[in-house]
């Protein structure tokens, strides 16, 4: 099996779960496949050594963040002001409206407490996975997930039970 059938047959068992980081982390699907393909052009020029590792997916990811994290730094930060905010027309029970809510607030925390948020509370990765994949300490995990937490109340003071939920889940972990 030559270089590109190896690589090949990576992308087929791990572009799923990657392009569902991507799109959590970028909130658009466009934007999403742009930074898959990006992040997987990268891996491919280092398939050579990756081929021979043993986990080339938690480099597929971490590339991923980096390259994430990278496009952040260099975009324009461009919010929607309204002078009205919409109405609360919905009970909190309605899944669909909660999980769009969520979407729109996690787009405004800054990428680094998104990224935070999405492994930890998306993906179910420990504090220490996290900051293995971000390049960070266990306590930079924790705060930027208390920071994101928090600005996230303050985003959408709807979705206060539901972060409470995942904080409650967090200290019993």
């Amino acid at each position: 099996m030559d270089r590109n059938d190896s690589f090949r047959e990576f992308v087929a068992a791990h572009q799923q779960a990657l392009m569902r980081t991507a799109y959590l982390l970028t909130g658009d699907a466009h934007q999403a496949e742009d930074l898959l393909q990006s992040a997987l052009l990268k891996v491919f020029g280092r398939w050579f050594r990756l081929s021979r590792v043993e986990y080339p997916e938690a480099y597929a990811r971490k590339v991923l963040l980096n390259q994430y994290i990278s496009w952040r730094r260099r975009r324009v930060r461009a919010e929607l002001p309204t002078a009205d905010p919409p109405d609360r027309l919905y009970s909190s029970e309605d899944s669909t409206i909660v999980r769009l809510v969520m979407r729109r607030a996690l787009m405004r925390l800054p990428p680094r407490q998104r990224a935070v948020i999405v492994l930890r509370y998306y993906e179910d990765r420990t504090e220490r996975e996290t900051a293995e994949l971000l390049n960070c300490s266990v306590g930079t995990v924790k705060s930027q997930a208390h920071y994101a937490l928090a600005r996230l109340r303050e985003l959408a003071p709807e979705l206060a039970p539901k972060l409470s939920d995942l904080e409650a889940e967090e200290a019993r972990r």
